[in-house]
């Protein structure tokens, strides 16, 4: 009797150990294959004097097809299931991933925003249509990795020239039904772009090439900003920063046609955010002579954003200006963090209803 007692308690023991495996299983973190986290993020820079070898480096992800690199930094305690933003961040022209990583330092709100975020890498540091294949084989390995499902919004943020190629991309049959905001880094404005500070550009200098952008040469620089004059026939969030130095004494447009392709009301009063501390990078090597357009050193300092009001269909469309700042200034962290913030009041959704 006691052994037929034993054998009809069996199948409710192996249902309860396959329970609890089971539920063990689902509190392990997720992990993207071939892309473990760490804490801190992978080569991460100290607050200042970022070793120059490190800031050039290109990432230890390898996207498959192409054999090219790029970093993937994410939650490290990120559960299978959890929802996400998604953020595919591009550097400037004569750039590097890991330069723009630490000039938009959003990898340091990763954990309390619950983002994913995607910094390849140009082998030729200008950003062409060579380049689209390997960054939509970086969009489709996150989004089969984590599944489309768990993808709140997806957003192309950009700085300088990589600004350019977002609004070049982001117009093209693979982005066009995928991407629901663009953050611009000084990589231009839709719907009017300011004038241009008559000292803008790199200053000359006898040393070696840099780690930081460079401005683009004067046929693409006219193409892309002529492509901006051009209204995307897609709908998306469109948020604009700029350091006040780079751009002429008029400032950003109080006029937006993006704003207007939304029925936005105008811009409220600017939110003043307040950095007490500097950002992690500046062109190190453009200090002789200095140029203020172009960026001088890292350091304490002030932005208003001015947000359209009442969007419809939930899109965000924003002006930022980064006070007594140039072009190559890192981001401060305080702003870094309203950006993010601003991205994720936005509505998302694309690229769970995209195939």
């Amino acid at each position: 009797m006691r052994e037929s007692n034993n054998l009809m308690r069996l199948p409710a023991i192996l249902s309860a150990v396959m329970a609890f495996a089971i539920y063990a299983d689902a509190q392990q973190p997720f992990q993207f294959a071939g892309a473990p986290c760490t804490t801190p993020a992978y080569l991460k820079c100290p607050d200042k004097d970022c070793p120059g070898d490190r800031i050039i480096n290109q990432g230890a992800v390898v996207e498959m097809k192409t054999r090219r690199t790029y970093f993937l930094d994410y939650p490290c305690d990120l559960k299978p299931g959890e929802k996400v933003t998604f953020i595919l961040s591009l550097h400037g022209a004569g750039s590097y991933g890991n330069w723009q990583r630490h000039y938009f330092p959003i990898v340091d709100y990763k954990d309390k925003y619950r983002l994913v975020i995607a910094t390849p890498n140009s082998p030729t540091k200008v950003w062409s249509a060579a380049d689209d294949e390997y960054l939509q084989n970086i969009v489709n390995f996150v989004v089969e990795q984590i599944g489309r499902e768990n993808i709140k919004a997806f957003w192309l943020t950009g700085h300088s020239q990589g600004g350019m190629t977002s609004n070049r991309i982001v117009r093209t049959d693979f982005f066009k039904d995928k991407v629901d905001g663009w953050l611009s880094l000084s990589g231009g404005r839709l719907g009017g772009n300011p004038g241009r500070a008559t000292t803008f550009g790199a200053p000359r200098t006898a040393t070696p090439a840099a780690p930081a952008p460079t401005a683009p040469a004067g046929g693409g620089m006219a193409a892309s900003m002529a492509a901006l004059r051009e209204i995307p026939s897609n709908d998306f969030s469109f948020i604009y920063a700029t350091g006040q130095r780079e751009i002429d004494d008029k400032g950003a447009p109080e006029a937006s046609e993006w704003a207007t392709k939304f029925s936005c009301s105008p811009k409220g009063k600017p939110e003043e955010i307040v950095d007490t501390k500097g950002g992690y990078i500046y062109d190190s090597t453009r200090q002789n002579p200095p140029n203020p357009a172009w960026g001088l050193l890292p350091g304490p300092g002030k932005a208003h954003i001015s947000v359209y009001q009442d969007c419809k269909d939930g899109r965000v469309v924003a002006d930022v200006i980064r006070i007594d700042k140039g072009h190559t200034e890192g981001l401060e962290p305080n702003i870094t963090e309203a950006l993010v913030k601003l991205m994720l009041t936005a509505k998302g959704g694309k690229i769970q209803q995209s195939r």
